[in-house]
């Protein structure tokens, strides 16, 4: 038996709202006064920097709901705004949720989506404060806005890198390509068949990665315990070629980086070769991984190889070498962004 369905025009815009929003609890001191009224009120007093970020989802330009369960959806939507504010040396408080929504989505749905919202909230200690809805003819619109803070003058933007620093990277780089990979090829393979199960024996790692990434605030706990600051730092949301040009581009330095030392997990590999495609190109620009990428200066190298999760792939050299990978045979390959350009579509 079918469970019922709701359609949202049954409790209208503020009903939804009071029945997404029911029993929110309150996480932060910083947070005076949530969801409810005009706006909510934060109390940001003190030796604390504010830090402000957003994200906005577009049904089958970021995601695709063949295959997206729209409670992952809800988690990785909150995660990916968590990351940007940990990538500034931060910690998320507090979020605000904004829905573009169709008329073929029901109360069932949107509760679904709000559930890996508010589960995502629960895990990183994140208050939702606000937010807004309203219909959309363009499918299912997610927009997501992250309030975080940092201690006065320890947030790391991308701008501080300096020659000799080292590259570090957190993780391994390339799952979440590979596991998109997958899943665009099994939906393919299930188009007019009822009977479809798809195959993703071995491969859980990969579909995780991509359908429900991580922020790593582990790693910001850890430099912390180290004693080690960033000198810049960014999260591989668009791959590591193209983030560490950001960094290059902001800091006016060169790089190098060696193909051996990106970390790679076996079922990243083995799904390359299943496919057909370069495992080092899926590294470098696959992208939404939500890996940490940080500099650090070189007296620290003790310290960062001493810490799980971390591995230092290169340094940062003076602007006039350029930004080059070392290939495992010695050549020089200049690094190019290839992340996505949502204006080239």
């Amino acid at each position: 038996m079918e469970n019922k369905q709701t359609e949202i025009s049954t409790l209208g815009e503020f009903g939804l709202i009071d029945r997404l929003t029911e029993a929110l609890p309150k996480i932060n001191e910083s947070t005076v006064r949530g969801v409810g009224d005009d706006a909510a009120i934060l109390d940001y007093s003190g030796e604390r920097e504010v830090l402000v970020t957003t994200d906005m989802l577009l049904e089958n330009v970021h995601f695709d709901l063949t295959y997206v369960p729209l409670k992952h959806l809800g988690y990785k939507a909150a995660v990916v705004n968590f990351s940007d504010i940990y990538a500034m040396n931060g910690t998320p408080r507090q979020i605000t949720v904004s829905l573009g929504i169709s008329k073929r989505f029901t109360v069932e749905h949107i509760e679904a989506l709000y559930a890996g919202i508010r589960l995502a909230c629960e895990i990183y200690g994140v208050d939702i404060v606000g937010g807004d809805t309203c219909s959309s003819h363009q499918g299912l619109v997610i927009s997501i806005t992250c309030i975080g803070d940092a201690a006065r003058g320890t947030a790391v933007g991308r701008d501080g890198a300096h020659d000799t620093d080292l590259i570090c990277v957190s993780g391994d780089l390339g799952a979440a390509y590979m596991g998109l990979q997958l899943l665009e090829r099994e939906k393919v393979a299930s188009a007019g068949r009822n009977d479809f199960e798809p195959d993703f024996a071995g491969k859980e790692y990969i579909i995780e990665r991509q359908l429900k990434p991580e922020a790593r605030r582990d790693i910001i706990s850890a430099l912390a315990e180290a004693g080690v600051r960033p000198t810049a730092m960014m999260d591989i949301s668009d791959g590591l070629s193209s983030e560490l040009l950001h960094i290059c581009r902001q800091s006016h330095t060169g790089c190098r980086i060696y193909e051996e030392r990106i970390p790679i997990d076996y079922q990243t590999a083995v799904m390359a070769e299943e496919l057909n495609m370069n495992l080092v190109t899926a590294a470098l620009n696959g992208g939404e991984d939500y890996e940490l990428l940080f500099t650090v200066p070189l007296g620290d190298l003790q310290k960062v190889e001493k810490m799980e999760g971390v591995k230092v792939i290169g340094h940062i050299t003076k602007e006039a070498l350029g930004c080059v990978m070392v290939t495992r045979d010695g050549a020089e390959i200049t690094l190019r962004a290839q992340g996505w350009n949502p204006l080239a579509e």
